[in-house]
């Protein structure tokens, strides 16, 4: 990596962007391999059902989203940011040499252990990287930029190493890598420990708040261990039978009703019945929900790539390139080197087009970023309808889908987690994030569950669902622009 990258910025910039990506090429060279590994029959994997393996990846990144709240609560209250990410790192490099072990419970062990990791690591790195840059303004804007690149860096490669090893030699040595990769952060991490200073060290609490904070802890702690072992036990009994879809169809719908309900509570009762919101500032919260049902429905489908799309990828596409045949999960590296190639490109446009007081609104960029994905979807829909086993299909229709599928990230993706600060009233921002981060673990979930379609449904009939639900909600978001751009006032 080119040094000069960092030059005119904090030291400790350099430090986290290693930690990030070998953070994520850990966690994306295992995605790349998770449903490969739960399907196959042939090579030591688990023999599972197509259903009930993308329910367990469901859950899996839905959860690893979800548990980001009470990571960031935990590094708040009791260890602060930079404990919190090295202790996440020692927890997802242990999760995935669980996982590098054969056994179910080794396996499952290993899953919890990454979800729980995952939750303390990355939403305090992200925090540390803002801490770096107390003066704010346009330089910390190029430290994320920086930093968003190490994400990338690491997404791209994850697949490649951990993609290769696993389909090639030996699933579990897949695994292995991807928690040697989370070590090696670890190990430059902590060496440069040093440069971070202050930044993202627990600060403003007292010991009693902190003894309070971790009695809370644990017993919330207490209280979800509880809650499992009744749940088993229930099960054990045949009061009632848990199976992997049936609780991925449950916790989409409880995940639903909590933002449903949150989002009337603050409308209703803190905007209009306690005044403690103007009118305009109650149009903002609308839009905002607007924005994380347009988000969810975009991840829901993105974020089949690990999923549908890479049993596409395995079963369906020629994979023979000069005479090899490449592992299907490095498709899952064409997404991440589009964004390495086309982030700038698009920084660029979005720059140019303001300054000729032309940038595209929120929900302008919004309504483009769910229509390309439709597209997206409608060229592997496309593609299925030629592909089968006995005649696999250019892997060019990958490539194109993921191509498509990267501009429409670039249009929707940055400008979400911005509104969201932007429109949220100030005393609401933090739970307004809590909630974006709720719709990204919604979209996951989904994903799971229309991947667990793949066996049962005619491949153009699913894909051309998915086109067809993401692409009209584009549609709808270019229609109604002008009146959310209404609702939403004077923030570009």
């Amino acid at each position: 990596m080119n040094l000069k990258l960092f030059e005119g910025h904090p030291t400790g910039l350099r430090v986290l962007f290693f930690t990030e990506m070998w953070e994520r090429l850990s966690y994306y060279g295992m995605r790349g391999i998770l449903v490969l590994f739960m399907v196959d029959q042939m090579r030591g994997g688990m023999g599972m059902d197509t259903e009930n393996a993308a329910a367990i990846y469901g859950l899996y990144t839905a959860l690893v989203y979800l548990l980001a709240l009470p990571g960031g609560w935990v590094a708040d209250h009791i260890l602060g940011q930079q404990r919190a990410v090295f202790l996440g790192g020692c927890v997802i490099a242990a999760g995935h040499f669980s996982m590098a072990i054969p056994g179910d419970i080794t396996f499952y062990l290993g899953l919890i252990l990454i979800v729980l990791g995952t939750g303390l690591l990355k939403p305090n790195v992200s925090t540390i990287v803002g801490e770096l840059y107390p003066e704010g303004g346009a330089r910390r804007d190029a430290g994320f930029s920086i930093f968003y690149m190490g994400i990338n860096v690491g997404a791209l490669a994850g697949p490649l190493i951990c993609g290769y090893l696993g389909e090639e030699i030996n699933w579990h040595l897949g695994f292995s890598a991807a928690g040697i990769g989370m070590v090696l952060g670890l190990i430059q991490y902590r060496y440069g420990l040093r440069h971070l200073g202050d930044a993202g060290l627990l600060k403003d609490v007292t010991t009693e708040e902190q003894r309070r904070a971790i009695r809370g802890f644990i017993y919330g702690v207490g209280t979800l261990v509880g809650i499992g072992v009744l749940l088993a036990v229930l099960h054990n009994l045949d009061i009632f039978r848990l199976t992997l879809t049936g609780v991925a169809h449950s916790t989409t719908v409880i995940i639903v009703a909590i933002a449903v309900l949150y989002f009337l509570y603050i409308i209703f009762v803190h905007g209009m019945a306690q005044k403690q919101l103007n009118s305009l500032e109650i149009k903002r919260v609308i839009v905002i929900f607007f924005l994380f049902v347009g988000a969810a429905l975009f991840w829901s489908g993105f974020e089949q790539a690990g999923s549908s799309m890479n049993l596409f990828a395995e079963r369906l596409t020629n994979r023979v390139l000069m005479g090899m045949e490449v592992p299907a999960s490095w498709f899952q590296s064409v997404n991440p080197l589009f964004i390495i190639l086309l982030a700038p490109v698009f920084g660029s446009l979005w720059v140019s087009l303001d300054r000729m007081n032309k940038e595209p609104s929120i929900p302008v960029k919004f309504g483009l970023g769910l229509l390309q994905l439709g597209v997206a979807f409608l060229v592997l829909a496309w593609a299925s309808t030629y592909a089968s086993e006995t005649s696999p299909v250019s892997p060019m229709w990958l490539v194109v889908t993921y191509f498509l599928q990267t501009t429409g990230e670039l249009c929707l993706s940055p400008v979400g987690l911005s509104s969201v600060t932007k429109l949220s009233p100030r005393h609401l921002t933090g739970q307004m994030m809590g909630i974006w981060f709720m719709g990204s673990a919604l979209g996951n979930l989904i994903a799971g569950l229309l991947a667990g379609q793949f066996e049962k449904l005619p491949l153009p009939e699913l894909f051309g669902a998915v086109a067809l639900i993401t692409a009209g909600s584009g549609l709808l978001f270019l229609l109604f622009s002008r009146l959310i751009q209404k609702m939403i006032g004077d923030i570009k």
